[in-house]
C-alpha cells in the first residue's frame, strides 16, 4: 500500500503539464485506495485543491514554491549538505543504488529529486527501495515545515509520505531543530573532483 502512495506522490509532485490535470479522474481512484485514512485523506485534500485550480494556477504555485524558493526544493540532500563534497558524495551513492535495481536517470536528472527518491521506494520496495527515504529524512521534515509555513498545498503531500515511515527519535528531532536554525552548509569545492563536482549540479 505505502508504494501506491509513494507512485502517487511522486507523480503528483512533478511539474503540472496538461496530461497530469487531465488525469482527475485516475489519480481520484489511485487516493481512494489509500491506507491508512489519515494518508487518504491528506492527499484526497490536496487533490481537491489541485484539480479545482487553473491550470495557471496550480503551474505557477508549483514554480514559486518548489524552484524559486530554496527552503521548499525538491532535492534532499541539500538539506543536509548544502552545496559541498558531501552532497556530492551523497548524489553518486544515490544513482550507485539506483542502478543496481535497473533505475536509470534521464539525461540531467538529480538522483535526489522527491519525485524519483519516491519512484524508487515504490518500485524497488520496503527495503533497499526506502532507505532512500529514511536517510534523508531531515531533508523531509524540513521540507514540509516550509510548505506548512507558506500553506501550500502540498504540504498535505509531504505529510502523507512522511506519516507512513518511522516515527522521529528524540536525537532525529534534534539535528532537524539544529538544521532549520543553521541552515545547509555552505558552498565547499575544495577537494571536490571533476565527477563528483558534476553530479552536485
Amino acid at each position: 500500500m505505502r508504494a501506491t502512495l509513494f507512485q502517487l506522490a511522486s507523480l503528483l509532485l512533478t511539474y503540472p503539464d496538461d496530461d497530469l490535470l487531465r488525469a482527475g479522474p485516475e489519480l481520484r481512484e489511485a487516493a481512494a485506495g489509500l491506507e491508512p485514512s489519515g494518508v487518504r485523506e491528506k492527499v484526497s485534500t490536496f487533490l481537491d485543491w489541485f484539480l479545482a485550480v487553473s491550470p495557471m494556477t496550480a503551474q505557477r504555485h508549483y514554480v514559486e514554491t518548489f524552484d524559486l524558493r530554496r527552503r521548499s526544493g525538491l532535492y534532499l540532500t541539500y538539506y543536509l549538505h548544502g552545496d559541498t563534497r558531501k552532497r556530492g558524495m551523497a548524489l553518486l551513492m544515490l544513482k550507485q543504488r539506483y542502478r543496481a535495481h535497473g533505475l536509470r536517470l534521464a539525461d540531467g536528472e538529480l538522483p535526489d529529486l522527491l519525485p524519483i527518491v519516491l519512484e524508487f521506494a515504490a518500485v524497488a520496495g520496503p527495503g533497499d527501495g526506502e532507505a532512500p527515504l529514511r536517510q534523508h529524512r531531515q531533508g523531509l521534515e524540513l521540507l514540509r515545515a516550509a510548505l506548512e509555513e507558506s500553506g501550500s498545498p502540498y504540504r498535505q503531500l509531504v505529510e502523507a509520505i512522511v506519516d507512513v515511515l518511522p516515527q522521529l527519535g528524540d536525537r532525529d528531532r534534534e539535528a532537524i531543530e539544529a538544521l532549520a536554525v543553521d541552515g545547509p552548509p555552505e558552498l565547499e569545492t575544495v577537494g571536490l573532483g571533476p565527477d563528483l563536482i558534476e553530479v552536485s549540479r
